[in-house]
């Protein structure tokens, strides 16, 4: 993804963005501009920001070993007279400033030499740095498809509530075209009783259709971190779901999403940091090798006044070199090159579940995209089933029971071929996701 989309969350967004307020809530959000949305304020983006910057302060900490450090040392100390060293002659005087002696020091350090532990920490810091950069990706790619999917809920409940409504509306004209025809005279009461039941029955699932709408409303508000107290979301969400032939074929996606799955790459920078983690364990056997120099005021240790003082600059180096540290260094080699095996292993797993993923999501869209051609094909025999049933009892050679069958297999046929549709998009929404291609949204 060349971390386009993370560089540009982190530099033109805010660091922290408030959920949209009541009071600036949009009156319609297409797809694509929900997606926009929930890239600006869903709030486990913003906390994968949030943890990108702190994966950049580890960097700049362990780069601060290679920089020089400087600091400043005060001291002062009161000390019974039996501590003073005395010149070895009689009449020697003890001065005030050796019962209370002060000093201030200006120290520069740098480092020169650690075993290469510095540069291995760096290096470590930064792959942690950019493994980081790869998981913003992830988070990214997952909200993205969560938005998706909500999305294309509501779209599906949406449609779902037109058809039923749609079956209540006709069956309600049957109720009303069987009533005439009982007052005529034409068809018994049973008819009339007929066509009320199925009317009744049509009404639950349509209800059930607009809840699920309203619950899918919120799901997806939660999602662009949207609130409305005291109401629900008033948002109207427009769009339409769509079928769009797709070549996908299984060794191809595979390919892509072993060369672009953010999980795949950001396992192997874990992999590099482990192994430079190694060699900062080792540097712990190796000396650590520094230069100093600074400037020091001090009291003077033969006066009786604070104010008398010696001043002057120093420099020098430091050596520190363990001889022995009682097995540390080694533990912290062996606890090292097992993160490093572990995060091989982890990567290892990593790439076979991907390849599940891919497999698993080709396999749905294979099926999805079988199930809407049949549905496709269902739906219109069921239309020219209920054309042929309303011509033949016009012509009184059905019954009214003929006819009704055929509403009630057409709705159904409608519903099953939205679904269908619903389940093709979500499946070649989650095929997107596995292989790991940058998804673009018409506006």
């Amino acid at each position: 993804m060349k971390h386009l989309l993370a560089l540009i969350l982190l530099i033109g967004a805010p660091a922290l963005l408030p959920a949209a307020s009541t009071n600036s809530l949009p009156d319609q959000l297409t797809l694509a501009q929900a997606v926009n949305l929930a890239l600006r304020q869903n709030t486990t983006i913003l906390k994968a920001q949030a943890e990108l910057r702190r994966t950049h302060g580890l960097v700049v900490e362990a780069r601060s070993e290679i920089l020089p450090h400087l600091g400043t040392v005060g001291e002062f100390r009161h000390q019974d007279q039996n501590l003073i060293d005395r010149f070895p002659f009689g009449g020697a005087t003890i001065y005030n400033n050796q019962e209370t002696p002060w000093a201030v020091t200006i120290e520069a350090t740098q480092t020169l030499y650690a075993g290469g532990r510095v540069i291995a920490g760096i290096r470590s810091a930064k792959l942690t740095d950019q493994a980081a950069l790869l998981d913003f990706d992830r988070t990214v790619a997952d909200t993205v498809l969560d938005v998706r999917r909500n999305f294309y809920r509501i779209l599906l409940a949406q449609s779902l509530v037109v058809v039923r409504e749609q079956s209540v509306a006709l069956l309600e004209q049957q109720l009303t075209d069987a009533k005439h025809r009982f007052d005529a005279g034409t068809i018994p009461r049973f008819n009339v009783l007929r066509a009320e039941v199925e009317l009744a029955n049509a009404k639950p699932p349509l209800i059930r259709a607009q809840y699920a709408l309203r619950l899918s409303r919120e799901n997806l508000a939660k999602t662009l971190a949207i609130d409305t107290p005291d109401t629900f979301t008033p948002i109207k969400f427009t769009g339409e779901l769509t079928y769009e032939p797709r070549d996908w074929n299984l060794p191809s996606a595979l390919a892509a999403a072993v060369a672009n799955r953010p999980e795949l790459q950001a396992a192997a920078k874990r992999t590099g940091a482990a192994r430079q983690q190694i060699k900062v364990a080792q540097a712990g056997n190796l000396p650590i090798l520094s230069a100093f120099a600074g400037y020091q005021v001090a009291d003077s240790a033969f006066g009786s006044d604070l104010n008398d003082t010696v001043n002057g600059w120093l420099v020098g180096g430091r050596v520190r070199w363990d001889l022995f540290d009682g097995l540390r260094t080694r533990g912290q080699i062996a606890q090292a090159r097992a993160q490093e095996q572990q995060a091989e292993l982890d990567s290892a797993d990593i790439r076979r579940t991907i390849e599940l993923e891919v497999r698993q999501a080709y396999a749905d869209y294979l099926q999805a995209f079988e199930m809407f051609a049949t549905q496709k094909k269902t739906v219109e025999v069921a239309e020219e089933s209920l054309r042929l049933a309303n011509a033949r009892f016009q012509a009184g050679t059905d019954t009214q029971l003929d006819v009704l069958s055929a509403q009630t297999a057409l709705t159904e046929a409608r519903s099953n071929e939205i679904q269908a549709l619903y389940d093709y998009n979500v499946a070649d929404a989650a095929l997107e996701r596995a292989t790991g291609k940058t998804v673009r949204f018409k506006p």
